[in-house]
């Protein structure tokens, strides 16, 4: 053997023994800190080109499961009272569903930094939400609904962190955004299909057919694209064996997660207290219209102005993405904040102009589509990879988490007070929570300096 080749394959046990030592203090150094841009990560193979299979994959079963869910849930609060079911009914399923989601996303997150594969994990996520839509087809009482929804939610809180931990390995540093940006683009365009295709479905099955046969039917049928998301998730998909070293408990890993990323969910858990369901802004645009057009009018431009707010988030998060590859995410993010907070600032004039109106579902289409292509851009940026699902599922938890208080709030004051009341907190917190993303940008180089 030549002196080249026993460099090569000629360790002694002791060169080993040290060799692993520096690697797994190496570990727990990453795992204190963002990893450079120009770190490889071991885990898996950087591509060259950023529109991978995987990056495909996901974007397509983010299509295909929003579509299925979509479409059931918007015929849900009709097939509950079709059924009898009180209003509070429809506070309680979706409440009790998004809080087993909120925590089953910080379990899924800690867990998937602890397996060496997580796309198994993903797929069942997929298949629970389309089977519990089919499980709506067999709902006699609410309660029943009930279950179903927590099932589905608990698959969508599973996923969560685990794809998006996924598509970060699947990319290079550098093409991140727009790796979340095309995935949002599926996602949002799967929102927007779900609900025609409960139109369209409904008109085919309504000739004749029980109202309540013709809505078990959809659910049934909703049910397929829910399926198909799960089996494109496991065919496209492509996910190396990771090498688990020094895995945290629950509480540690959390206790681990960087400073600056810890930072970083104050600012989005104060924006989130604030960032209501964008279904209130039909509603208060058929309010202020009411008064003019009648109340079918205005309902019908309400509807068409909240397609055109579905219709800026789908095609804008793609660009965005690409901005977040040339500029500082953070910075952009914090900009998107602020544009609800416009938003909820032309809210509180309760103008019937057309154009104010036009204006607001706009600033609001264009801040979704920022703060869901952004947020898991920067987070990207500021977790290393032993700790990157735990982080996401973290992040996720504080949406889940921001989306159930905002809602209670903004209701609350638009009730008790006055609708202009709730879109001040609005406005207030957006302001707040981007105050504190912006000045954690500071000090970042363009395009980020960690990954």
């Amino acid at each position: 053997m030549t002196s080249r080749q026993r460099r090569l394959v000629g360790t002694t046990p002791q060169r080993r023994g040290r060799s692993s030592r520096v690697s797994s203090r190496r570990t727990r150094d990453a795992a204190e800190r963002p990893m450079a841009e120009s770190e490889v990560e071991t885990s898996t193979t950087t591509p060259r080109s950023w529109l991978t299979p995987t990056v495909w994959g996901v974007a397509l079963t983010s299509f295909l499961s929003d579509a299925g869910h979509e479409a059931g849930t918007a015929i849900l609060p009709l097939f509950l009272a079709a059924i009898g079911a009180p209003p509070v009914a429809l506070g309680a399923i979706e409440g009790i569903a998004d809080g087993l989601s909120s925590g089953a996303k910080l379990i899924a997150g800690w867990w998937g930094d602890r397996v060496a594969r997580r796309k198994p994990i993903v797929v069942v996520g997929y298949a629970l939400t389309g089977f519990s839509v089919g499980l709506f087809a067999l709902a006699t009482s609410w309660p029943f609904v009930l279950v179903a929804r927590a099932v589905g939610w608990l698959g969508r809180g599973v996923r969560g962190p685990l794809r998006d931990a996924i598509l970060v390995d699947a990319v290079p540093p550098g093409a991140r955004g727009r790796a979340f940006g095309f995935h949002r683009t599926g996602d949002t365009l799967g929102a927007i299909v779900g609900p025609l295709l409960a139109l369209a479905l409904l008109a085919l099955l309504g000739h004749g057919a029980p109202v309540v046969s013709s809505y078990r039917w959809l659910f049934a049928l909703a049910m397929i694209p829910g399926i198909l998301s799960a089996l494109t998730f496991a065919l496209t998909v492509r996910e190396g064996r990771r090498v688990i070293d020094n895995p945290h408990g629950f509480l540690a890993a959390f206790g681990a997660l960087p400073p600056a990323f810890r930072t970083y969910l104050v600012g989005v858990a104060l924006f989130g207290a604030g960032d209501f369901a964008h279904s209130l802004l039909t509603l208060r645009a058929s309010q202020v219209l009411a008064p003019t057009l009648g109340a079918a009018r205005a309902g019908q431009i309400a509807v068409g102005l909240y397609i055109l707010h579905n219709s800026l988030y789908a095609v804008a998060s793609y660009p965005i993405g690409v901005l977040a590859d040339r500029f500082n995410p953070r910075r952009l993010l914090a900009l998107g904040y602020v544009l609800m907070g416009v938003m909820a600032l032309l809210l509180m004039q309760s103008s019937s102009a057309l154009v104010n109106l036009a204006s607001i579902f706009v600033f609001g289409g264009l801040a979704i589509a920022a703060e869901d292509t952004l947020e898991g851009t920067v987070a990207a940026q500021l977790l290393p990879a032993a700790l990157r699902s735990t982080g996401y599922g973290a992040l996720a938890a504080v949406n889940g988490l921001g989306d159930t208080l905002s809602s209670l709030v903004v209701g609350f004051l638009w009730t008790a007070v006055t609708p202009a009341a709730g879109f001040a907190y609005t406005v207030v917190l957006s302001l707040a929570g981007a105050a504190v993303v912006w000045w954690g940008a500071r000090g970042h180089a363009r395009r980020g300096s960690a990954s």
